[in-house]
């Protein structure tokens, strides 16, 4: 076997790679007290049969909103075992943004066996109340990016998911979650749906400040990494430079491009001088905004975000270079010029890469070039060679 490979399953600092993971939900929240106090009187009352509860969670990216969402579930089902059936259903919408996705995701969670095609939107809310009556269940449905459902095809599934109920006698068949980004959405919607999820159920969190993205890091280190191989500096450092935008997944991203650092020079701890907060962008982006790319499309972002790891911009025709190389290296057979000029064209669509044109620097014309300004590109790498892998 290659001698380079013995580095990997090494792990002189790293032990458990998934706490880097941004779908992992960690043992408890860290900086979040106040708030998930707060959202657990919207859902008072949630022990009795019959009641129903609604919940908005608003916050920019990197606030925990999704975290936060999935921690809550994970603790009131626990807490209310034995007394109310809870199943849990988290839809990101911005993966399934359209109405009949969202149902089919809904279903899915209380039916696996369930038809994906011949149901009417209609019919497959009969189906889901249908199956929580029979089995006495009680759905805590998570509606993430939920702008997206809503921009796309406004707001009527939220009205008839909050009216599932309406001349039955049954109740208490559904609560809601409602997450975005955009602390605008509630413009959005109808003044009937405001009123059903109440103004006063509406959840806004601000940005971690240094000393939460410290215990952040802290935590992350603490389950994933050997005992007392990152020191108190090296995660101060890291809140201290992740709180210029408050974003947590900024933070994780740091501590583990920290740890590869001195993985990669071959020691068991990780030094204040491994944080290098000048390589790292702040996300705007969601890193799960990828999963939904066509198979070439992923090609061509990976290709991009291994060089602008190491580099601020690249042009398009390196980006194809790139492209090539990373098709060869997966066995995939690479697109025509004008296919990888539209997957291009669609990635910037998504936002998750901009262009600029500029003076060819070599004879005439203009040439295209790329950079990735709202998220860190070792992210999204990571994600796309873990699918791929």
């Amino acid at each position: 076997m290659a001698d380079y490979l013995d580095r990997i399953g090494a792990g002189k600092v790293l032990l458990d790679r998934a706490p880097f993971s941004f779908d992992w939900t960690p043992p408890a929240l860290v900086g979040r007290d106040t708030e998930l106090r707060e959202l657990a009187s919207m859902f008072t009352g949630m022990e009795s049969h019959g009641v129903s509860s609604r919940a908005v969670i608003t916050g920019p990216v990197g606030s925990g909103k999704t975290v936060m969402t999935r921690r809550f579930g994970e603790d009131l089902q626990r807490m209310l075992d034995g007394r109310r059936k809870i199943i849990l259903a988290h839809v990101n919408c911005r993966n399934h943004p359209s109405t009949s996705q969202v149902l089919q995701q809904i279903v899915l969670s209380l039916d696996s066996g369930h038809p994906e095609r011949g149901f009417s939107s209609g019919e497959i809310i009969q189906s889901i109340r249908r199956n929580l009556n029979a089995h006495d269940s009680h759905l805590l449905l998570v509606l993430d990016e939920v702008d997206a459902l809503i921009r796309r095809e406004k707001s009527d599934l939220i009205y008839k998911l909050l009216r599932i109920d309406e001349g039955r006698d049954q109740q208490g068949s559904l609560s809601l979650m409602l997450v975005s980004q955009d602390v605008s959405m509630l413009k959005l919607f109808e003044a009937a749906i405001i009123s059903r999820l109440g103004e006063s159920n509406i959840l806004n969190l601000q940005p971690y400040d240094a000393p939460a993205l410290m215990g952040i890091a802290r935590q992350r280190y603490e389950e994933a990494c050997r005992p007392g191989s990152v020191s108190d500096d090296t995660l101060a450092k890291i809140g201290r430079f992740a709180a210029d935008t408050g974003d947590a997944r900024l933070a994780i991203e740091l501590l583990e491009a920290a740890i590869r650092r001195a993985e990669k020079a071959g020691r068991g701890d990780v030094l204040v001088e491994d944080v290098r907060p000048s390589t790292l962008r702040a996300a705007s982006v969601e890193p799960s905004q990828v999963d939904n790319l066509s198979k070439h499309q992923k090609l061509v972002l990976l290709g991009i975000c291994r060089r602008l790891k190491k580099a601020d911009e690249i042009s398009s025709g390196d980006a194809r270079k790139l492209y090539n190389l990373v098709c060869e290296e997966f066995e995939a057979r690479p697109r025509s010029y004008t296919t990888f000029w539209k997957h291009l064209k669609a990635l910037e669509t998504q936002g998750l890469i901009e262009t600029r044109t500029a003076n060819a620097s070599v004879g005439r014309g203009r040439t295209q070039h790329i950079t990735m300004t709202n998220t860190a590109p070792a992210v999204l790498e990571s994600r796309i060679e873990k699918e791929f892998q």
